[in-house]
């Protein structure tokens, strides 16, 4: 069957089998608006509300961290949104998009990312759901808070996310149309709950009777909390390719990237509601935004009346649905390639089970804010530069890549036009490492993630800048000092590059011919800019 050949939609329930191959054009009928269901749906969730009430467990008040989660979001959307247009140029996910960038085998920098970030993301839904549904069951029916409860309830959760991803794209998309307007009719809801409580006087620790050395740690602690909701944007960069892929190749660029910009721009819902109820937390109930020993959940039920115990049950089940399987579902997509004897279901499957194990000791043998707050930090630190080198990369290539050459890592093949230095782009390679090196030195979150060089801004955490500032001027000063090959450019030629003519390596392996030609008769994609 051709690429334009007309195919009836899957069904519902029908478990998806494709790969992180290229989706045909003819299967591509998602719409940058599902891109906006899925990507806000993903965080229209109770878990973005734990990662809202951060600035005021790091003592900021009501206004001060209304400031810090608006800098996080509107930055970390800006950063993110560019990462939506790989997918419908390459009809396959991110990670296998930055072949081009980072070489056949150093592809799986981004499969590492995305995993970092399921991990990450996957437990804080579990978690903070799992929390909700317990303590909502004692409220209302007695059940008792033991470890039991809490285990089952987490392994129950954790299989019902599980079960989606299995199904894949269209089952998710489904679950998220679900979400987003269900999740936003029950914050909506608890805006009445807690109208009465909220006072957005709320002062916080930094008040002007505060001692010098209280004082001395508000930047620090703003800076921390921007960056702790920036972590929430900038974690959908590994994924959005995998959403996106099902958006036809033709659709305008603008759209797509406003999708996904919009879509961070509306979880200020959820992030505001949270930082609101933990205002209220923190004045009602103080015990529970003890930073030795926070418990928002926990905090949010004592302070619930009655009534609105059955929607904070109900929104943390179907946003921790939404959050969970968004996280998930991309992993186990791509994990399939980087091992190939796994299906996509098989890789699911296997990075839900090892999510799930650090899910229980996160939660049962660590600490539980700091365990939130350092992958929050490894994510910002490690996939913004990443980030970078595909943006910058896309521009320097006029958005031209070789779909065939995108997926010799995932036939098991050698050569092509990505292959460079045995499968390895050293100039990706390097931006990245040497900007998320320099990240983690110079980061600074007071009380939970310090750098050896965290101290040296004065307590202030410079590492996003300082990432973003390093990755994006050496990989521009690699390509213009060491210039890649004339081929993975494409007819128009390099924009802010300079290039050398050598040969491409022929792509040899399972399924390739002799002479290296394209093994599936397509052409490179050519997307055009201003479209």
């Amino acid at each position: 069957m051709s690429d334009n050949t007309p195919t009836a939609s899957p069904s519902l329930t029908e478990v998806e089998t494709y790969g992180v191959e290229r989706i045909p054009d003819a299967d591509r009928s998602a719409s940058p608006l599902d891109l906006f269901r899925v990507a806000f749906g993903g965080a229209n969730t109770f878990s973005t509300c734990v990662l809202g009430a951060f600035p005021i467990l790091f003592g900021l008040s009501f206004w001060q961290g209304l400031a810090a989660t608006l800098l996080g979001v509107v930055v970390g959307a800006l950063i993110l949104c560019p990462m939506a247009v790989f997918g419908p140029v390459n009809g396959t996910n991110n990670a296998v998009a930055s072949s081009a960038h980072l070489g056949v085998h150093g592809r799986v920098v981004g499969s590492f990312l995305s995993l970092l970030t399921a991990i990450a993301f996957f437990s804080i839904s579990v978690w903070s759901s799992g929390d909700a549904l317990v303590g909502g069951a004692h409220r209302l029916f007695g059940l008792e808070r033991s470890n039991l409860s809490y285990v089952v309830a987490y392994a129950l959760f954790a299989g019902l996310v599980l079960a989606v991803c299995v199904y894949g794209f269209r089952f998710m998309l489904f679950v998220n149309k679900i979400a987003v307007t269900s999740a936003t009719v029950l914050f909506l809801l608890g805006a009445v709950a807690f109208a009465s409580d909220f006072d957005p006087s709320y002062a916080g620790v930094f008040t002007a009777s505060a001692d010098a050395a209280t004082q001395s740690l508000f930047w620090p602690s703003f800076i921390g909390s921007a960056l702790i909701v920036l972590s929430n944007p900038v974690s959908f960069g590994a994924f959005l390719g995998d959403w996106a892929r099902y958006i036809p190749a033709d659709a305008p660029r603008r759209r797509v990237v406003g999708a996904a910009f919009l879509s961070q721009i509306a979880t200020l819902l959820p992030f505001v509601f949270g930082l609101a109820t933990a205002s209220i937390i923190a004045t009602k109930a103080p015990k529970y935004v003890d930073p030795g020993a926070p418990d928002f959940v926990g905090g949010l039920l004592a302070i619930s009346p009655s009534w609105f115990f059955l929607p904070v049950c109900l929104l943390a089940l179907i946003g921790g649905m939404s959050t969970g399987t968004t996280s998930l579902y991309g992993t186990g997509l791509d994990f399939s390639s980087v091992f190939p004897r796994l299906s996509r279901v098989q890789a699911t499957l296997v990075v839900g089970v090892l999510s799930i194990a650090f899910i229980f000791i996160g939660r049962f043998g660590l600490n539980l804010v700091q365990s939130i707050s350092t992958f929050a930090t490894m994510i910002i630190t490690c996939t913004t530069p990443w980030m970078v080198v595909m943006m910058l990369g896309f521009y320097t290539r006029r958005g031209w890549y070789d779909p065939d050459a995108l997926q010799v890592f995932n036939r098991r093949q050698r050569g092509g036009r990505y292959w460079f230095s045995h499968g390895w782009n050293w100039r990706g390679m390097t931006a990245w490492w040497v900007a998320a090196v320099i990240g983690v030195l110079f980061t600074d979150i007071p009380g939970q993630f310090v750098g050896p060089l965290g101290d040296l801004a004065g307590g202030v955490d410079i590492s996003l800048p300082l990432s973003l500032a390093v990755a994006a001027v050496l990989f521009l000063t690699l390509l213009r000092v060491f210039p890649e090959p004339r081929a993975v450019y494409g007819p128009q030629g390099a924009r802010l590059a300079r290039t050398v003519d050598v040969p491409v390596p022929a792509i040899t392996g399972p399924g390739s011919e002799t002479d290296g030609s394209r093994t599936d008769g397509s052409t490179p994609v050519l997307a055009a800019e201003g479209s």
